[in-house]
């Protein structure tokens, strides 16, 4: 893939301004509101804590198992691959190198789950230790039941991004929908492996969890991808996370998440593991697996 290719502007600093609505692209919705808010929550919030906490924010220790890759689809379309197939073995591969763990994601059509799959496939059969959770769409239960069990040999833990149905490119693609806790109950029911929610960020989004207590609650407003309430994740972690730990093992956050102090940040006020995505597909795509392992590092040491 070329430079030329690449839908990201590759700005110094990636913080939503250049790729304002750009859908299908790298940008979000609403004039990018959303993923702007979401790159200033964590500096916000470090810099409205008082000298006490920010002392402690800076002492907290950031590990390679605090991190991991947010689930990407859409290459083509989003990113500006000349294929599909091109995209998931180097972005997970250069994960792995860096120690963090891997999330993959579900779309449309289905080769993009499959390809995902295929990939941690054959780097499992290189002998690497890979920890792993697939995404799947809010199809109807019958259908994320099926697509579940085809990462069945590859997937650590299950999960489902319930605001998915409110992604702008999806639409009219599929028949996806906010599941109710009945439909995540008999999915999570059918699963051997622990389970996740993905796309909590709103008040409906806690009440699932609070019926369904999934092991894991994953914060993310998609990174401003989904036509949602206006705020960020790290203000939502803030005001909920003490209550969803209540409801679960852990917590998972994304969105704007760009420097080793936005880690710090995340991880003090409750995150037990933070993704990412765009900063690392800009340097994937602009320095290949190198650089971006290089982007993992400085997350993890500062």
């Amino acid at each position: 893939m070329t430079k030329g290719a690449l839908r990201c502007k590759s700005c110094v600093r990636c913080n939503g301004i250049a790729c304002m609505n750009e859908l299908p692209g790298m940008g979000g919705v609403n004039d990018n509101r959303n993923f702007r808010l979401n790159c200033t929550g964590w500096h916000e919030l470090y810099t409205g804590a008082d000298a006490y906490t920010q002392a402690a924010i800076n002492d907290v220790p950031v590990a390679p198992q605090h991190l991991c890759i947010a689930p990407v689809t859409g290459a083509v379309q989003n990113i500006g691959y000349a294929a599909e197939s091109d995209f998931y073995m180097p972005y997970f591969s250069a994960a792995v190198g860096a120690g963090v763990a891997l999330c993959a994601g579900d779309g449309y059509p289905d080769e993009k789950l499959q390809l995902g799959i295929a990939a941690v496939q054959a780097l499992r059969l290189k002998g690497t230790a890979i920890h792993t959770t697939f995404f799947i769409k809010p199809y109807p239960v019958h259908q994320m039941i099926e697509r579940a069990r085809w990462t069945h040999t590859t997937a650590d833990c299950i999960g489902t991004d319930i605001d998915a149905y409110a992604i702008r490119t999806m639409r009219d693609l599929v028949h996806l929908a906010m599941p109710t806790a009945h439909t995540l109950q008999l999915f999570r029911d059918s699963c051997s492996v622990p389970f996740a929610i993905k796309g909590v960020f709103t008040a409906a989004s806690v009440a699932l969890v609070k019926a369904v207590r999934p092991d894991i609650v994953y914060i993310s407003n998609h990174g401003g991808r989904v036509d949602t309430r206006e705020g960020s994740t790290a203000a939502f972690l803030f005001a909920h996370g003490n209550e969803l730990k209540k409801y679960c093992r852990e917590i998972w956050v994304d969105g704007g998440i760009r420097t080793h102090r936005d880690v710090q940040t995340a991880l003090y006020y409750g995150a037990d593991r933070v993704g990412l995505a765009r900063p690392l597909i800009a340097a994937l795509v602009s320095g290949g697996e190198g650089k971006m392992q290089a982007v993992l590092r400085d997350l993890i040491t500062g």
